[in-house]
């Protein structure tokens, strides 16, 4: 579902669900960054919209000074205790675009599934103003899909949806569709339009099982099923869970993650 705007606030309010239930990202991804940027104790790193910390413990044990930078002060408080093992690991609560870097300072600037909030013309300049000469940009995110095995149950959520989601918000009814090469490589071009430079993208793919409820618990992450008012909400939920146990009790979330590298090339 495309991002709605001015949401961001949301996610903050279910720090620990969302934690607890939203995905890491595989191991190949971030073999696939260490291979395109060395990251070592004299590197200097900073994560855009770090979240429940979901992306950062693996740049975090490559010995890196790694600074978060997270908009809601729930996640801010979770990240500092997670990480606070790590004395090279700090955070600073704000908007990205509010926050001040020093020119040509960092190594490496990442953001995983959240780069998306950042208005782009102000978010790529500034990644390109913090990165030194050869410092990278690394975007990621993942894409869920739902059940392909399940048909039926997919056609009955769809339906649950049109009730209650989209009637809610007043849209019309997109069509589910997997996260596409084509879609990675657009993506992985916004770069070229901000001076960057040995642009590359891949993909990386995975099922995750979820119960009925867990699965309702997932949906209560997103930003904007949250903002659904809470009445309304919990009929939509209990329907979901309802549909799924009628299924067999489970489904199974086909997740596409993409990734895009930067670099900063000489002025």
């Amino acid at each position: 579902m495309p991002v709605m705007k001015g949401l961001e606030w949301t996610f903050d309010t279910v720090a620990s669900t969302y934690e607890k239930l939203r995905p890491g990202y595989v191991d190949e991804l971030y073999q696939s960054i260490f291979d395109y940027i060395h990251i070592g104790e004299n590197s200097n790193v900073v994560e855009v919209g770090s979240g429940g910390g979901q992306a950062t413990a693996p740049i975090l044990r490559m010995g890196c000074s790694l600074t978060a930078v997270e908009y809601g002060e729930q996640f801010s408080h979770l990240l500092k205790d997670k990480f606070k093992e790590y004395p090279k690991f700090s955070v600073i609560t704000g908007k990205f675009e509010d926050t001040e870097f020093a020119e040509n300072s960092i190594d490496l600037v990442f953001s995983a599934s959240a780069f998306h909030w950042v208005p782009e013309k102000i978010g790529y300049e500034k990644v390109y103003s913090m990165l030194k000469t050869g410092g990278v940009f690394a975007r990621f995110a993942n894409h869920p899909y739902r059940d392909k095995g399940k048909p039926a149950l997919s056609k009955e959520i769809d339906e649950i949806y049109e009730e209650y989601y989209y009637k809610y918000h007043n849209k019309k009814r997109e069509p589910l569709t997997e996260y596409t090469e084509e879609q990675a490589k657009d993506r992985a071009m916004i770069a070229n339009k901000y001076g960057f430079t040995d642009i590359r993208w891949a993909l990386f793919h995975r099922e995750r099982v979820f119960s009925a409820n867990e699965y309702i618990q997932l949906l209560g992450t997103y930003s904007d099923h949250i903002a659904i008012e809470e009445n309304i909400r919990m009929k939509f939920f209990g329907k979901i869970e309802e549909a799924v146990n009628r299924h067999g009790g489970s489904i199974i979330i086909y997740d596409t993650i993409d990734l895009q590298l930067a670099r900063k090339g000489k002025n």
